[in-house]
């Protein structure tokens, strides 16, 4: 009984973020049709996040990186101990 509920939840909660797409999707769609936005700068400025996201996962490697040597560090530093 619990699983069921459980699932109903998720599902009530992917149907309304569902609905929250499509309203933001229709909404965007009516100010393209409008002219009030401008279909090049949207290409544009999702070509800048994406070129931002890159940036912000190459970071994320490298910190990843660093954090894996301090802990191999003081891994090493706590098995000589």
């Amino acid at each position: 009984m619990d699983r069921a509920l459980a699932e109903l939840r998720a599902a009530r909660e992917a149907a309304r973020e569902a609905e929250e797409r499509a309203k933001r999707s229709d909404q965007l769609m009516r100010q393209l049709v409008d002219g009030r936005q401008d279909p090049a700068a949207l290409a544009d400025r999702v070509a800048q996040l994406e070129a931002e996201n890159e940036d912000l996962r190459d970071r994320i490697g490298r910190g990843r990186e660093a954090v894996d040597g301090i802990l191999a560090s003081i891994r090493f530093l706590e098995e000589r101990r």
